[in-house]
């Protein structure tokens, strides 16, 4: 309370901590984006983006049958690493990876708007940081113990297939990292990250490389099993490293699209108002964290009759 020069007291007004989104509209910003993910696990078809999308990408880029045709060597198998991964965007192990433009146009800063390309790369090089030291790892360490990852099996266990038992615990747990860094980054829960936004970048980078981890992907399967049978951990690795590059391409040209063509105005934007950049970078991540765990821990064992889960006529399989 506050006393007016009357004596009589007067309500005092309660300002949100400074860079975050006042209460309220935190609420609405987390609720909207929790919704926003069950809605796009309803409505994913993993049939579209994996074979329609992912396929035929892969075979026009390549000029051949990615799945038909055998990787022959080293150099070729390398390609076929990037290639995949480009091809794989869109898939439901890589697309929350969207959620990084928001973190990315933090760490940007205003300094984006004035020192040209280099500082507009410094964002996407944090993030590439991250994943390239998790993608690099798994597939030296991947490489070691071969066929003894669930990820390479091809039995069940209760009629759910063992490489998608790793996906659903380890989408299931980025999913779940996801949503709580978007719920920090409204100042609903400690935020780890406050004031180190490259921290936030290069720790999505991470787990961004950690999609790998869980990765069913058929493309990704085959290039899985050629570096295991290479017998070498560094083809492993570059392997990894050159199929997560690929996973990024299209959503670093779509931020650096957005900074060029806006001519720094989406930096200016967000960095004019930090409760306006934790509502963005929050929303994506809880909308995108909310989905991963939807879609792999609710909707994939519900198409294996573990329990029940909505579909749409185009994507009932």
């Amino acid at each position: 309370m506050t006393i007016s020069r009357s004596g009589s007291p007067q309500p005092q007004t309660i300002q949100p901590a400074s860079g975050y989104p006042a209460a309220a509209s935190r609420t609405r910003i987390a609720l909207i984006g929790a919704a926003a993910g069950v809605l796009l696990a309803v409505l994913w078809s993993y049939e579209f983006v994996d074979h329609v999308i992912g396929d035929n990408v892969a075979n026009a880029l390549l000029g051949h049958d990615a799945k038909a045709t055998a990787i022959g060597g080293t150099v070729a198998g390398l390609v076929f690493a990037f290639v995949t991964g480009l091809a794989g965007t869109f898939t439901a192990c890589n697309v929350a990876m969207a959620a990084s433009i928001g973190p990315m146009s933090q760490a940007s800063g205003s300094a984006a708007t004035r020192a040209g390309l280099r500082s507009l790369l410094r964002p996407i090089g944090w993030l590439t940081l991250g994943m390239v030291a998790v993608a690099g790892a798994y597939g030296f360490v991947g490489v070691l113990i071969g066929d003894r990852l669930p990820q390479l099996s091809t039995g069940s266990v209760g009629g759910l297939p063992v490489r998608l038992v790793q996906s659903m615990v380890v989408f299931g747990l980025i999913g779940l990292a996801f949503a709580y860094l978007g719920l920090a980054a409204l100042g609903v829960l400690p935020d780890p990250f406050a004031r180190r936004p490259v921290a936030r970048v290069v720790t999505l980078g991470a787990l961004v490389g950690g999609f790998l981890i869980g990765r069913p992907y058929p493309l990704f399967n085959k290039l899985f099993i050629w570096a295991v049978d290479s017998g070498n951990p560094l083809y492993g690795a570059g392997a990894f490293v050159l199929q997560s590059l690929g996973n990024i391409v299209i959503v670093s040209a779509v931020f650096a699209l957005l900074v060029v063509v806006t001519r720094g105005g989406l930096i200016r934007w967000l960095a004019s108002d930090p409760a306006r950049t934790a509502a963005v970078t929050g929303g994506l991540l809880i909308a995108l964290g909310v989905f991963m765990v939807v879609y792999w821990d609710v909707r994939l064992p519900a198409m294996f009759d573990y329990g029940w889960f909505p579909t749409m006529p185009y994507n009932s399989r």
